[in-house]
């Protein structure tokens, strides 16, 4: 590549980033600038909105509760996923497009009518079993399992499953070691990006929420935006900055391996 050509690339490339982080940031600014307004007209700035979260209980019980949601749906994800993939990978290759089909089943659904189907079954369980938000974790599962499965479906594609498995059954693994100690380490980062993909989804869902009379931190902003607009919208930036800085962290997580390719390059 000539010195013109990279400079041209490395040009698009800025412009590009520049459009994209304006596109995203300039409404969050625009979010965060409402929340720090005064009650005045000609108020000065204030971080009231900001440090008043707290003094909300039922505000402060959705945020928790939507991150117990976020991580109880993460890690049923991967236990669901992550050990049926890879037994279809290797063993079943023939239902690989079935659990294709009944993973990306979700997408064509409208979760109105999840919600239709889901009433009946969560009635039960609030007479039966146990009446709680978490329970919620059934119906988020269901919600990330397109998302979820693609990016699985990825990492597994970008390793050669089967020779490692075979390598590890030749020295004397056993299945669960095949799978937990050889496979999965070396599918990090899409583990990564599946597990930030559910938390987007569960932080930002709220139709089933409300329809099941349950309040996560979507219903709560909602509830709260009729009684004290600056705080929900303060709620809301802290949302958006709190899946940014999961982002952050998920970039950086595949460059120490990237680092050692190069070096051994």
């Amino acid at each position: 590549m000539n010195r013109a050509r990279r400079i041209r690339l490395q040009l698009f490339r800025g412009v590009t980033f520049v459009i994209m982080g304006a596109f995203f940031l300039v409404p969050i600014a625009g979010m965060f600038e409402f929340s720090t307004r005064g009650r005045g007209l000609n108020a000065p700035r204030t971080l009231e909105a900001w440090t008043s979260i707290v003094t909300y209980p039922d505000l402060v019980a959705a945020i928790v509760a939507s991150l117990e949601l976020a991580l109880i749906t993460s890690v049923g994800m991967l236990l669901l996923l992550v050990p049926t993939m890879i037994w279809v990978r290797l063993r079943l290759p023939e239902l690989a497009r079935t659990i294709e089909f009944i993973c990306l089943l979700p997408l064509t659904i409208p979760a109105i009518v999840l919600v239709a189907g889901l009433v009946p079954i969560y009635k039960w369980i609030a007479i039966n079993l146990v009446d709680s938000i978490l329970t919620l974790a059934f119906a988020y599962l269901v919600l990330v399992l397109p998302y979820a499965y693609r990016t699985l479906y990825a990492g597994l594609s970008a390793i050669d499953v089967k020779t490692l498995s075979e390598a590890a059954r030749s020295l004397g693994a056993g299945w669960p070691a095949v799978m937990w100690r050889i496979i999965v380490p070396n599918m990090s980062v899409a583990l990564l990006n599946a597990c930030l993909l559910s938390v987007a989804v569960v932080l930002g869902e709220y139709t089933i929420a409300n329809l099941l009379n349950y309040v996560n931190v979507q219903v709560a902003i909602q509830l709260l935006g009729r009684a004290n607009a600056g705080v929900s919208i303060a709620v809301a930036v802290a949302s958006l900055l709190f899946a940014f800085l999961l982002l952050v962290v998920l970039s950086f997580v595949g460059r120490p391996r990237a680092r050692v390719a190069r070096a051994e390059g």
